[in-house]
């Protein structure tokens, strides 16, 4: 029986060409040069776009090296170098080393809202425009969930970049780090306003994480499409992993509108709470209520206006989640503990 082809020849041809490019696509790909080439959408730590600095940052230390957790430097088998508070404040070159994998949680004196373009920017301290050592951005309205930021990795994975080698920064996106020192990696909320697990307009938490630049199982690390991050790696010493230095705030809760104020001053009690619980807001501008549960799940939704009363005794015991967001663009968040 002779076989049937759908495509002539030259349909074929047209077809391979169309997929190959298709496929190739991200290859072409480029984001935002180095700093101080054009299109780079780096901030300078003296940009009068920044209002404010993160005010508190703790610390958990990764390894000098991941792979081995035995090894040591200067007598330790984690990062050591840099304080804490050195993550705190104006850019200065003044770091605090995360190591592989380590994590740094910053918060702020606002919280940290969605505006105009970026929000807010990470600076680490890259010596040029190439060697960069990068890191997810993550951030929480109130502590307990956290959303990464999509990021994007094309650096090719056929070859782990080296402790000293270098990588494009056009080829990278939405990962700290991107460039060098008293330059910032700026970031804009509006990237994950589809989620329902942080408030964009009350970012009270940004949390760092140290990618794990390696390009092998069981370490490598990933981006949002399921790339492989690659970066410098290893870098076994008290200097290893991402390097912060600072976060500046490009918009914040103290730009809001002239209601702000009152807002700030509202209250929920009893918290714990038992049977009913009453909300006293600053001022009388209708809100909208939501409450979820501590997976996420919306348990209550409601339009309310000035003192309300809500009855929690059918809830079961656990963490919720309140949010009050008022016509004047406030908002309200607390967490309540129903007994």
């Amino acid at each position: 029986m002779a076989v049937k082809y759908w495509f002539i020849p030259s349909d074929i041809r047209k077809l391979a060409m169309a997929l190959l490019f298709l496929m190739s696509g991200p290859v072409f790909c480029q984001f935002a040069p180095p700093a101080g080439q054009p299109g780079s959408s780096a901030i300078h730590r003296d940009s009068t776009a920044i209002i404010a600095w993160a005010e508190t940052c703790s610390v958990i230390r990764g390894y000098v090296n991941i792979s081995d957790t035995l090894f040591t430097y200067n007598g330790s088998n984690k990062a050591t170098y840099g304080n804490p508070s050195n993550g705190v404040g104006k850019a200065n070159d003044l770091v605090v080393s995360l190591g592989d994998g380590g994590e740094a949680l910053l918060t702020f004196s606002q919280p940290v809202v969605n505006g105009t373009g970026y929000d807010f920017a990470v600076f680490e301290n890259a010596f040029s425009s190439g060697f960069l050592e990068l890191a997810f951005v993550e951030v929480s309205s109130d502590g307990l969930y956290f959303v990464r930021f999509p990021s994007s990795s094309l650096t090719p994975t056929s070859l782990q970049v080296g402790t000293f080698d270098t990588l494009d920064a056009k080829k990278i996106h939405n990962l700290a780090g991107k460039y060098q020192a008293m330059f910032g990696t700026p970031f804009d909320l509006q990237d994950i306003s589809d989620s329902l697990r942080v408030d964009i307009n009350h970012i009270a938490y940004i949390r760092i994480v140290d990618v794990v630049g390696v390009v092998q199982p069981p370490y490598a690390c990933f981006d949002a499409s399921g790339n492989i991050i690659n970066d410098p790696w290893p870098t076994p010493f008290d200097t290893g992993g991402f390097d912060l230095d600072a976060i500046g705030v490009l918009h914040n809760a103290s730009q809001g509108a002239d209601n702000q104020e009152q807002i700030i001053h509202a209250r929920i009690f009893p918290n714990p709470v038992k049977e009913k619980m009453t909300f006293i807001p600053g001022a009388d501008i209708p809100c909208q209520v939501m409450i979820t549960d501590i997976n996420g799940c919306l348990v209550y939704q409601g339009k309310w206006i000035g003192q309300s009363t809500l009855d929690f005794s059918s809830f079961p015991s656990g963490m919720y989640l309140s949010r009050f967001f008022f016509e004047n663009g406030s908002t309200f968040i607390r967490k309540i503990v129903k007994l």
